[in-house]
């Protein structure tokens, strides 16, 4: 699943093409994907402008004029294929991520292309989800918090109002290890496993740790960490392990900097000197690998 550096690099490669720009068509090829479509979503979207855009934690928000925003969220594999007309064939595939294919307006749909916008600048955007884990909703822009799916949701990791100080009254009392609790979405909204495990790294905490004691000087560790994980990623266009790539078709490269995510068995960046590190370790937590240097992570 795309974790927040990859939601927002899509919502981003959206803005790009669509904000300030006016709907003309809306193209509704089945009744639902995770949950039904709204009713009557083509003829409540057309002819509004889009007036911008929104992240919150893996969700994004499609802010129209008239007060109602359009909530999207790419489930497991749901990706934004942008096309414009015109343009010389370049196809390029982007299961987690906006691509401009340049295969013009007219081009063969995408296979479980399920939904279509298209725009006044000659943009057609395309919601490709081949497992239908994905989701579109309609929501009141003065409502969105409101909404059922982001309710509960815990501070966003980059704002100002995500302090140390607020991670450690989140943390207190909880008997989960710590990896387990800032998955937890009521905890801290958007961190997925890559951006925990790289996180916890920076911050010499283990995963195993329970969340209870990482409050405090911990805390005080592990928020800033997070905040330059999730940035870097983003300035770095998120995470291409799989097919993801970035809204002008590049991969993101963020996995290039990964320093234990997925590197079981390799040494470890940072363990110089002796007694000698083990390398990077795997281990299970709640049916997620969690990748961590024993010596290093406390």
């Amino acid at each position: 699943m795309p974790e927040l550096p990859e939601v927002e690099t899509v919502m981003r490669g959206l803005a790009a093409v669509l904000e300030g720009h006016r709907i003309t068509e809306v193209e509704v090829r089945r009744h639902d994907l995770r949950f039904p479509f709204p009713k009557d979503l083509a003829r409540r979207m057309e002819g509004r402008r889009v007036a911008s855009f929104r992240r919150r934690a893996k969700y994004m928000l499609m802010r129209l004029e008239g007060g109602e925003s359009v909530l999207i969220h790419l489930g497991m594999s749901g990706r934004m294929v942008a096309r414009r007309a015109g343009e010389a064939p370049a196809p390029r595939m982007a299961p987690q991520g906006l691509a401009s294919d340049a295969r013009g307006h007219n081009a063969p749909p995408e296979a479980h292309e399920h939904l279509v916008i298209a725009t006044d600048n000659g943009w057609r955007v395309g919601f490709v989800d081949p497992r239908r884990f994905g989701a579109v909703d309609l929501v009141p822009t003065a409502q969105e918090d409101a909404h059922r799916l982001l309710q509960g949701l815990g501070p966003e990791p980059l704002e100002d109002a995500f302090t140390p100080a607020v991670l450690s009254a989140a943390l207190e009392g909880k008997r989960t290890p710590i990896k387990a609790a800032l998955l937890d979405q009521g905890v801290v909204a958007g961190l997925g496993n890559i951006y925990v495990c790289e996180a916890l790294y920076r911050a010499g905490i283990s995963p195993r740790r329970l969340a209870q004691t990482c409050v405090g000087a911990r805390a005080e560790r592990l928020v800033p960490a997070i905040k330059a994980v999730l940035a870097e990623s983003i300035g770095a266009g998120g995470s291409s392990l799989r097919d993801y790539v970035r809204a002008d078709g590049e991969v993101g490269r963020f996995q290039e900097k990964f320093a234990v995510y997925g590197r079981e068995d390799e040494p470890c960046p940072d363990c110089p000197g002796v007694p000698p590190c083990q390398g990077i370790q795997r281990i299970v937590q709640s049916g997620r690998s969690t990748f961590f240097c024993p010596k290093r992570q406390r």
